[in-house]
């Protein structure tokens, strides 16, 4: 039995530090995620190299997946839906998670003649991350790699925003939300990128109209979305799909709104400050990992907030998406 269930992409993070101007000659859109084939990412990868780029990390990636190991490493049980291939890297991503204490099935995730997903992972001296995704078989993912049973005395089922680009899995998801409803599990959905909101927003859509509980994203989704829906304000936009909001905004106060028998109630949540920003790659996805494990232990909003930006804030103090489990272990003794 879990607290959280996620699905999303399974992709092993190679991570550069590079210049402004190194990032300029990409031609990619700062800040954001691009999708890429095959020979688009090997030719950025060759590009790098060429320019005596190295890369500085190389580690277990996707946006719900960092979450469920915020969220397992922090005491919660999780189980994450997924697909790698049958190459050293699938092998490489899915012990990574069982080391984190994050369940899988190779049954359902390894596809024999897949190839593991990769994501470039640009980072530039102010710490923003920009990145380039090859999904590999990850892109496939789809009803035959999910475990549905996992969801039996699950808590909450986590989905990330990412998987509106993928078509494959969109019957996948309406069999996810129909079973979760069915055990009484709660749905939550994390925006991961503006690049979602810019072109698989009808997608995105789909998995909101479906009825979801909690949303996670950053002040500029919130805002690319609002903008989009016709809504001038970000929280009454997302309101109007989810009971809960949870919006981030760099290091200025997190906003967290609900609904009320009085109307809305709004908690401002200070980000915890930081000596140096060194990588932004995963703080977002730690934030809604740590936030809903303090939903999970059933923690006041505020508490989960103030728990949500520790995590945060540790992580973009390093280079990575992930801590290690003593870290996380530190912060939520020391907020908790």
């Amino acid at each position: 039995m879990y607290d959280v269930v996620g699905i999303g992409n399974a992709l092993v993070d190679t991570e550069f530090k590079l210049s402004e101007e190194n990032l300029a000659n990409t031609g990619l859109a700062r800040g954001n995620m691009t999708l890429a084939d095959t020979n688009t990412q090997n030719a950025l990868f060759a590009a790098l190299d060429a320019q005596g780029i190295r890369p500085a990390k190389q580690a277990g990636g996707g946006s719900a997946a960092n979450s469920m190991v915020a969220f397992a490493a922090l005491g919660g049980t999780a189980f994450y839906q997924c697909r790698v291939g049958g190459d050293d890297m699938g092998d490489f991503y899915l012990g990574d998670l069982e080391q984190l204490g994050v369940a899988t099935d190779v049954n359902f995730a390894v596809q024999n003649d897949g190839v593991t997903g990769s994501c470039a992972v640009l980072v530039t001296p102010d710490g923003e991350r920009t990145m380039q995704t090859h999904l590999g078989t990850s892109s496939d993912i789809c009803a035959d790699n999910i475990k549905f049973d996992t969801l039996n005395g699950a808590k909450w089922l986590y989905l990330e925003g990412y998987l509106a680009m993928s078509p494959s899995v969109s019957d996948a998801l309406t069999q996810l939300h129909t079973t979760a409803r069915k055990h009484g599990v709660k749905v939550a959905v994390s925006f991961a990128d503006p690049a979602v909101i810019k072109f698989a927003k009808e997608g995105l859509l789909a998995m909101l109209d479906r009825g979801v509980d909690a949303v996670f994203c950053n002040f500029e989704e919130a805002s690319l979305f609002a903008e989009a829906d016709g809504e001038a304000d970000p929280v009454n936009a997302l309101l109007k799909y989810s009971e809960l909001v949870v919006i981030t905004n760099s290091d200025k106060p997190t906003i967290i709104a609900c609904r009320g028998d009085t109307g809305i109630i709004e908690h401002h949540i200070d980000a915890v400050p930081v000596s140096q920003v060194i990588d932004t790659n995963g703080a977002g996805d730690n934030y809604a990992g740590a936030f809903l494990y303090g939903l999970s232990q059933g923690l006041e909003l505020p508490v989960c907030g103030k728990l949500a930006a520790e995590v945060a804030a540790a992580i973009v103090s390093q280079f990575g998406p992930r801590l290690s489990v003593a870290d996380y272990q530190a912060i939520k003794a020391k907020t908790l």
